[in-house]
């Protein structure tokens, strides 16, 4: 388990390896990647307890599943800094038959990845069956899964919601990347998502706030709602986060959900992170 300032180091790094993953092929999401860079962290440094040797049941462990599948960046870096695969491996990202896709795949057998994700609504229903799997395995462990905020616009993730607190399936804790954008432009301005928190309590489940870039607050809320696990109500924290994070031309905005930046942009992004870690 990392302290606070080991977290900030390692995330500095993690938001270099997503700028410079996405620059080398000119694609890819850095926008939310970068959002998520401190929730990342903490979850696999600090949160969860996992193992790195992996298996794909994932028995007595805690499981992570990734909806918004577009910021695999962020996730990729954070799976090989915490040994899933070597770090030099980043590399590839989204090069022909590299492990690496831009959306997370199974098919080349990446480890830490249990599921393709990326078509958006699908993910917590994904979570939902990996709960109940553990439940009618007598596994203590938890599940996690991380949700955008524009892909609570989708139905499916409504029907799922009210399928896990009919089942009381309170061993799953869902987390939305709260950022406020989409890649049309601001939520309220596609779909306004209106009052998140009566939504979820209104489908049965109890509802926590964090943000997303203090990690105090993480850290605290995310072991609240593991405290809270098995009381019958599936949980749901509602994370702010600002897009772009830790990038000052690319924070806050939907113009870098899907953008790569040019070299002179990549350059001016990574004078403005450490590398802490050492880069690939």
């Amino acid at each position: 388990m990392k302290d606070v300032q080991e977290l900030k180091s390692i995330a500095s790094q993690v938001r270099r390896d997503i700028i410079r993953q996405v620059a080398a092929v000119n694609s890819g999401h850095p926008g939310g990647s970068l959002g998520c860079a401190d929730f990342f962290t903490v979850m696999y440094f600090n949160i969860m307890e996992h193992d790195n040797s992996f298996n794909m049941e994932g028995h007595n462990e805690d499981m992570f599943f990734l909806s918004n599948g577009h910021i695999s960046p962020v996730w990729y870096s954070v799976l090989a800094r915490s040994g899933y695969f070597p770090v030099e491996e980043l590399k590839t990202f989204r090069l022909l038959n590299s492990r690496l896709q831009g959306h997370p795949a199974t098919h080349e057998g990446l480890p830490g990845i249990r599921v393709a994700s990326g078509s958006l609504g699908q993910g917590v229903s994904v979570a939902i069956g990996a709960a109940v799997s553990k439940k009618l395995n007598k596994d203590a462990k938890l599940v996690y899964v991380l949700t955008g905020d524009g892909e609570l616009q989708e139905g499916q993730v409504w029907e799922a919601l009210m399928y896990a607190a009919h089942n009381k399936v309170d061993n799953l804790i869902a987390v939305v990347d709260w950022n406020g954008q989409q890649i049309d432009g601001p939520n309220d301005d596609v779909i306004t998502l209106g009052d998140m928190e009566g939504k979820w309590r209104s489908f049965g489940w109890d509802v926590l706030h964090m943000d997303g870039h203090d990690y105090d607050d993480l850290i605290k809320t995310i072991n609240k709602a593991k405290e809270n696990a098995g009381k019958g109500k599936p949980q749901v924290i509602l994370m702010k986060t600002a897009m772009g994070k830790g990038v000052d031309f690319m924070e806050g905005t939907h113009h870098w959900h899907g953008k790569a930046p040019n070299a002179e942009q990549t350059q001016i992004a990574l004078n403005q992170l450490d590398e802490t870690l050492g880069d690939y």
